[in-house]
């Protein structure tokens, strides 16, 4: 019976609220470190979606974050956490892709909004424009975007008789 009042305060609602951990993705959130940005790809990568989600806006909110808005984007294109948006996601490419070429990750969002307009994902299609940014984002070295133009200016397979 001594124990019942120590039981009870562990259980209380403050003590319930303090069990949220400084390691926890939650605990990042509202902080003002941008090296949360990276663990908003953790959050998400381990299902904790709504985190990954506030920790992506927010990085986006406070530094105009390329890397934050890339995987927020795919978030919207596969709907892990909601419904897909290929607007939205198309939207945060486009934001992307035009950030200054000093940006870090600003390439991946150039090959990531190139693809858009060329397969016309989210946005009218406009294959020129697309190939534009993709020759961008090609010409600062991004990998995928050097493949793409390789498969775009390959000719097509004659069709099976």
């Amino acid at each position: 019976m001594r124990y019942l009042p120590l039981a009870l305060l562990l259980c209380s609602p403050l003590a319930l609220a303090q069990e949220t951990s400084d390691l926890s993705y939650e605990a990042y959130i509202d902080s003002d470190k941008r090296i949360k940005c990276l663990y908003g790809y953790a959050a998400e990568k381990t299902g904790n979606h709504a985190a990954a989600m506030q920790i992506f806006e927010d990085c986006i909110r406070r530094w105009n974050d390329v890397y934050s808005m890339i995987w927020l984007a795919q978030m919207y294109e596969v709907g892990g956490a909601m419904p897909v948006d290929l607007g939205k996601s198309a939207e945060l490419m486009r934001r992307g892709a035009r950030q200054p070429d000093d940006a870090p990750y600003v390439s991946l969002a150039r090959y990531h909004w190139g693809t858009a307009l060329t397969e016309g994902r989210g946005v009218p299609a406009d294959p020129a424009e697309g190939r534009r940014w993709l020759e961008k984002s090609a010409a600062a070295g991004e990998s995928e975007a050097i493949a793409y133009l390789q498969r775009l200016a390959a000719p097509a397979a004659p069709p099976r008789p």
